[in-house]
């Protein structure tokens, strides 16, 4: 399993308009993607900013590309993050899980 891991920040008072967009946008097109196994969406508050953590689990680099494109190490966004995110970081991290436990 490989494991997704994207950052990034809104202004905290678009907090709830931001969590609403991903849940019904954002969050959609990676369920829609078969190779997907999950999503995990954290948020923290920091100052005036919430900051989101999105752990996305994927059967493979492959399933990764079909959601993202040829570069997996390159950050996916959509039209509406203009109005909300504060940066654009270009790029995610990719982990290989090699041990889990709950």
């Amino acid at each position: 399993m490989i494991v997704r891991f994207w950052r990034g920040r809104t202004q905290r008072a678009d907090k709830a308009a931001y969590l609403a967009f991903l849940k019904e946008k954002g969050l959609s097109g990676y369920r829609a993607t078969p190779g997907n196994l999950g999503i995990t969406l954290m948020t923290r508050d920091v100052g005036d900013t919430t900051e989101y953590l999105l752990m996305t689990c994927w059967t493979s680099l492959d399933a990764i590309r079909a959601f993202a494109g040829p570069d997996v190490d390159k950050a996916v966004y959509y039209p509406e993050d203009d109005g909300f995110l504060l940066d654009f970081p270009e790029k995610v991290e990719h982990f290989e899980v090699v041990s889990e436990e709950h």
